[in-house]
C-alpha cells in the first residue's frame, strides 16, 4: 500500500524525523489558506499522486507570493500530471501539499527497503540527491553504498558514521545523519514498511539535515497491524479493478495487453505470463485466485477480468492440488452465464478433479475450448486473439 508525501511525513514526525512544515490542500481556497498560515517567504506548491517525476513534469513549483500559489493550485487541481512512473495516461491530482521553502545547500539521496536476501532493512545512500537512483545506478554504480541492519542489534554508530563518510557529512552533520538513520530505522519496523525513499535529503544553508521529500510503502500483510496506516488509502490513486479484487483477496495487478490470465499460484501465473508473450502476445493482468478459492471467488475473479475493455481473450490455468477442478469449472461457468462471453475463453484444467471439472465445462454448452496443458493453452487463445484481431 503506498500514500501521499504530506502523508508519509507526517508519519516520519511521529518518529522525530526532521521535515519542512507544509499543509495539505483538497481546494484552492485551502490552498491559499495554507500558504498565509506558512508564512513563508518562498513557498513549494506539490502535486500529489502516488507516483515519482513530479518535479519534472511540471507538479512541484516554487513561489514567492500568495497570489502565484492560487495560480499554481488552479492550474494543478483537476490537471492530468504524466510522468515516466504514470505511463502515458498519467494521473489526476486532487490534492496538493503547501510547502515551505528550504535554503538547499546539498541534495543526498536515502532510502530504506526489505533485502530478501538477508531476510534485514537495507538502508541505501547516494551523494547524487534528486536523481532516479535507477539511473545513478546504472552509469554511476560507484556512488552509491548500501548497508544491512542487523535485527540482533539494531542500528548501531558505525551505521551514522558510514552514512556520514558516504555523504561527506562532518561534525554536528555527522551526528545529525547517526540519529537519522535509527529515528528511519525504528519507524520502518514500527509501521511495518516495505520501502522508505527519501529523496532528496538535503543539508540546508544553516546547518540542518531535512527530508525534503519521502515516499513510502507498506507491507500489506501487516495493515492489519496499522488501522491508522489503512485510513491514509486513496482509493482514487488505484485501479478499480484492483480495488475490487481486494474485497475478494484475490492477488491482482492490472497490466497492458490483451489477454486476461486467471491462474492459481503465483509461480503458475508467471509462467502463464511468460508463455503467453513466448507466442506473441502480451498479458492483461496477474491474477492469483490462490490455493483454496471458493465459486464466488472464482466467479468475482472472471468478472474483474471481463471488466477490462482490454481484454480480447481469456487464458484459465489451473494446477489443482488444494484447489479443485470442478470447483473453478463451476465459478466460471456461473461467471459466463451471468457476465456472458464476448472474448474467446480457453480454459486449461489439471490435478484433483480434473474429469469432473472438465466434464462441467463440455456439457455447459457454452463456447469454451479445452487445452491439454500449457503450452497447447497458450497457442490456442493467443491464435483466437489474433483471429479476432
Amino acid at each position: 500500500m503506498n500514500i501521499h508525501e504530506y502523508q508519509a511525513k507526517a508519519v516520519l514526525r511521529e518518529f522525530g524525523v526532521p521535515t519542512p512544515r507544509g499543509i495539505a490542500a483538497f481546494s484552492v481556497e485551502e490552498a491559499v489558506k495554507a500558504a498565509n498560515e506558512l508564512a513563508s517567504a518562498v513557498t513549494v506548491v506539490k502535486a500529489q499522486i502516488h507516483a515519482g517525476g513530479r518535479g519534472k513534469a511540471g507538479g512541484v513549483k516554487v513561489v514567492k507570493t500568495i497570489e502565484d500559489v492560487e495560480k499554481e493550485a488552479k492550474r494543478l487541481l483537476g490537471s492530468i500530471l504524466v510522468t515516466h512512473q504514470t505511463g502515458p495516461r498519467g494521473k489526476e491530482v486532487h490534492r496538493l501539499y503547501i510547502e515551505e521553502g528550504s535554503a538547499i545547500d546539498k541534495e543526498f539521496y536515502l532510502s530504506a527497503l526489505v533485502d530478501r536476501g538477508t531476510g534485514r532493512v537495507s538502508f541505501v545512500v547516494s551523494t547524487e540527491g534528486g536523481m532516479d537512483i535507477e539511473h545513478v545506478a546504472a552509469e554511476t554504480p560507484e556512488k552509491i553504498v548500501s548497508f544491512s541492519i542487523d535485527p540482533a542489534t539494531g542500528v548501531m554508530p558505525h551505521h551514522g558514521r558510514l552514512v556520514a563518510r558516504t555523504l561527506g557529512l562532518k561534525g554536528d552533520l555527522a551526528k545529525q545523519a547517526d540519529v537519522l538513520i535509527g529515528k528511519l530505522h525504528e519507524a520502518f519496523l514500527a509501521k511495518d514498511m516495505s520501502m522508505l525513499e527519501i529523496n532528496p535529503l538535503v543539508v540546508t544553508k544553516d546547518g540542518k539535515l531535512i527530508c525534503l521529500d519521502a515516499k513510502v510503502s507498506f507491507d500489506s500483510n501487516a495493515l492489519y497491524r496499522h488501522p491508522d496506516i489503512v485510513a491514509l488509502r486513496d482509493l482514487t490513486e488505484e485501479d478499480e479493478k484492483e480495488i475490487e479484487a481486494s474485497k475478494y483477496d484475490l492477488n491482482y495487478i492490472a497490466l497492458d495487453g490483451t489477454i486476461g490470465c486467471m491462474v492459481n499460484g503465483a509461480g503458475l501465473a508467471m509462467a502463464t505470463m511468460d508463455i503467453i508473450k513466448l507466442y506473441g502476445e502480451s498479458p492483461a493482468n496477474f491474477l492469483d485466485v490462490g490455493g483454496g478459492a471458493s465459486k464466488d471467488k472464482v466467479t468475482a475473479a472472471f468478472k474483474i477480468i471481463t471488466a477490462d475493455p482490454n481484454v480480447k481473450g481469456i487464458l484459465i490455468n489451473i494446477f489443482g492440488g488444494i484447489m479443485r477442478c470442478d470447483v473453478i469449472a463451476e465459478g466460471v461457468i456461473a461467471a459466463v452465464k451471468e457476465v456472458g462471453l464476448p472474448v474467446p475463453l480457453v480454459v486449461r484444467l489439471e490435478g484433483t478433479n480434473v474429469e469432473l471439472g472438465k466434464k462441467i465445462i463440455a456439457e455447459s454448452g457454452l463456447n469454451v475450448v479445452s487445452a491439454d496443458d500449457l503450452d497447447d493453452a497458450a497457442q490456442k487463445i493467443v491464435k483466437a486473439v489474433k483471429g479476432a484481431a
